[in-house]
């Protein structure tokens, strides 16, 4: 049986009742966006933040652990929302986090936000599993990328950044969709295996105000098969045994 919970330096995720397991792609995400987020706050004392689709509440609390941000999450599952809490309870940030369960396409705002958070679903298009849980999770039946990002032009702030993990056949059609609504990729993370391997996943970083783009690759695992220094750089604050 997998193991029901991924235990980090300073919290626990549990999420056997998640359709989105921890991954390694995923807390490569977290800590990249944490770290991001952290440098450009600078002295700020508190950012406003929100997550969409925070399945186990994984992102929010690597943010959390980085960073001053007040947190809203949005979780569409009861299931996944509840571990969510859970999970979030539990951690030494409880206090800056406030989880809601409810569809995002529905969510009453109240207000902008500095930083808009997203992990969606990778899969538009293509064969699903016939689990609806998963297939909410895994493949766009309840928010299309173009919605994500036209709820994100709407939400964020004139100055606030977004960040997004998508699969990296789809950042082509992502940026064709950024572009018609005048929002503008500045930072790209393309993310291999090792350097043997065809990249898989792309983070990005951007916002309404237009930058020069930044682009650069990273490999999980360097020519020995260990995790390579940049990976480690990124997730030893993170992983137990980094």
């Amino acid at each position: 049986m997998p193991n029901p919970y991924f235990q980090f330096k300073q919290f626990t995720i549990y999420h056997d009742r998640c359709a989105m397991k921890v991954t390694t792609d995923a807390c490569l995400f977290g800590s990249w966006c944490a770290e991001d987020i952290r440098i450009n706050a600078g002295n700020q004392n508190e950012t406003d933040l929100f997550e969409i689709g925070t399945g186990s509440g994984l992102l929010s609390l690597m943010v959390a652990q980085k960073t001053n941000c007040i947190i809203d999450a949005i979780e569409i599952d009861e299931e996944a929302a509840q571990q969510a809490k859970e999970n979030i309870s539990a951690s030494p940030w409880k206090e800056r986090i406030t989880l809601y369960r409810d569809d995002v396409l529905q969510f009453n705002f109240s207000r902008q936000y500095d930083i808009i958070l997203g992990n969606p679903p990778f899969y538009e298009n293509e064969l699903s599993s016939g689990n609806k849980k998963k297939d909410t999770a895994h493949h766009g039946e309840g928010l299309r990328l173009e919605a994500l990002v036209r709820l994100i032009k709407k939400r964020l702030t004139f100055s606030g950044s977004f960040y997004l993990l998508l699969p990296f056949k789809r950042i082509a059609e992502a940026e064709n969709i950024l572009e018609k609504e005048e929002l503008f990729i500045n930072k790209k993370l393309i993310v291999h295996q090792s350097n043997l391997h065809q990249p898989f996943r792309t983070m990005i970083e951007g916002g309404h105000q237009q930058r020069v783009t930044e682009e650069q690759h990273i490999f999980i695992t360097g020519d020995s098969g260990e995790y390579s220094k940049e990976f480690i750089a990124l997730l030893q604050d993170y992983y137990l045994y980094l």
